[in-house]
């Protein structure tokens, strides 16, 4: 997860989309391979970050430690930390994190719908390549 130069065109390009389409915005903040895994298993209610980590086995502790920080800092998930030996930490979502679950359910919904239509098709490869 690199950062993108203040200096380049591509953040300059980048900023402005993101001021002037709120529907990139708000892309921009679920964007990658693992927020959005993240949010559905969060949408059940509270978790570990051992279960977390259990949930989601492709992920490096490393990776859900990013992706955990980068959600917390737009306000995605709420941590919460028990003054216990050994230290429990539990994520959860926060309210605005919460409004997601509507629309990662139609989004499910949609991929359904999209699977098997694609599944239908004869040329499916020519599709996806939109030739």
């Amino acid at each position: 997860m690199g950062k993108i130069k203040q200096t380049s065109t591509n953040y300059e390009n980048k900023s402005r989309l993101l001021k002037n389409c709120i529907t990139m915005y708000a892309i921009s903040l679920i964007e990658g391979r693992w927020v959005l895994s993240i949010c559905c298993f969060l949408s059940e209610g509270k978790m570990r970050f051992s279960e977390l980590r259990r949930a989601i086995p492709e992920i490096t502790e490393r990776m859900l430690t990013l992706q955990l920080r980068k959600m917390e800092a737009n306000k995605l998930v709420k941590r919460t930390v028990y003054a216990e030996v050994p230290p429990r930490v539990e994520y959860e979502l926060t309210d605005i994190g919460h409004e997601l679950t509507p629309i990662l359910e139609q989004l499910d919904q949609w991929g359904q719908r999209h699977k098997e239509w694609y599944d239908g098709t004869e040329d499916a490869n020519e599709l996806i390549a939109g030739r």
